[in-house]
């Protein structure tokens, strides 16, 4: 699986848009986009979800059992 850091920038730079540009679109401030890229590990749920939602994206809380 893939750390959402590493996806979120990958997509991104698909999408050859910049870090401001990329801000601008998903309605999030640049620095929320600068964390989520340098994979920081507290970031607001919501905030994450608007940058994720550009790519067809959520998350959403897993029980782990689940995922067995």
């Amino acid at each position: 699986m893939k750390r959402l850091a590493e996806f979120v920038k990958e997509r991104r730079k698909e999408a050859k848009l910049t870090q401001e540009e990329f801000a601008d679109r998903t309605g999030v401030a640049l620095t929320v986009i600068r964390k989520v890229e340098q994979g920081k590990s507290n970031l607001n749920m919501d905030k994450v979800n608007l940058i994720l939602r550009m790519f067809g994206h959520e998350l959403a809380p897993v029980n782990s059992k689940e995922l067995e």
